[in-house]
């Protein structure tokens, strides 16, 4: 269908170092520019982003050091982004948690005041949350075709999640899982074990304090330490795991850190 635009609309989508707005950078940004006449531009450029790449994020996005060596830094092409969106709305998946805030700090950091309080803000991530709801009785209806009755009930809810457990079993059997950034991490089979692996992939913890990297090491998921290898620190920094031990976290999340300590220990 044809969007009834009134003004032009900027859909747009960045790559950058990693998703901290006030210290990581863009590496590549595209934006499509849609007018009312139905006509449309694409403007897509790589981007120095005067900092190292870390690995983790070009394992996602594949974009690496070699490959923004020589390409222009944010500041060198600010205005002519600025000028491509002009007064246009902006739209996006996710644009409104990240991509709009980290795009108004580069600009911010080459000078340029980018105004949003006139432009209309589209996130199709939000509209899908709001439109397709996540909870148990909308499962029930898209894998089983029938209302939720008595929905809360502690009983009816369970019976419920047997037949949507079921549903998904029979529904993805024998397809390919992809992660939200296409890593492809098996095959879906009817083996709770296989399955047990898929959905828990990357937790080390309960409380996803701690997850595996690429390579499969327990690292930091939060706080200064994030990404960081758990043993490393706790060798470089012996008082954070009595800090963390007196700190108010899940007594689950203090033993995998314990066990991990001692294998520590173990290895040396």
């Amino acid at each position: 269908m044809t969007l009834e635009l009134k003004n032009p609309i900027v859909f747009f989508d960045l790559e950058a170092t990693g998703t901290n707005i006030g210290t990581d950078r863009i590496v590549e940004i595209s934006l499509v520019k849609l007018f009312p006449d139905g006509s449309r531009k694409v403007y897509t450029q790589m981007v120095h982003p005067t900092i190292p790449i870390p690995l983790e994020s070009s394992l996602i996005h594949g974009i690496y050091d070699k490959d923004v060596k020589d390409k222009p830094y944010f500041k060198d092409i600010a205005k002519d982004v600025h000028q491509f969106i002009g007064s246009s709305d902006l739209a996006g998946f996710n644009v409104l948690k990240y991509d709009i805030p980290l795009l108004v700090e580069e600009f911010l950091r080459s000078g340029i005041d980018f105004d949003l309080d006139k432009r209309n803000l589209l996130d199709a991530q939000k509209i899908f949350h709001l439109m397709e709801k996540r909870n148990l009785s909308a499962a029930y209806k898209f894998y089983c075709g029938k209302k939720l009755e008595n929905a809360h009930s502690a009983e009816a809810d369970t019976l419920a999640t047997v037949e949507v457990f079921e549903a998904q079993v029979k529904r993805y059997e024998g397809e390919e899982v992809e992660d939200l950034q296409g890593n492809k991490l098996g095959i879906f089979e009817n083996d709770m074990k296989k399955l047990h692996d898929l959905v828990n992939e990357k937790m080390v913890d309960l409380a996803g304090r701690f997850v595996f990297n690429s390579a499969g090491i327990e690292v930091f998921n939060f706080g200064k330490h994030k990404g960081k290898t758990i043993e490393q620190v706790l060798k470089e920094e012996p008082g954070y795991y009595d800090w963390m031990m007196r700190g108010d976290f899940p007594l689950d999340t203090k033993r995998k850190l314990t066990q991990i300590k001692l294998r520590g220990f173990a290895n040396r």
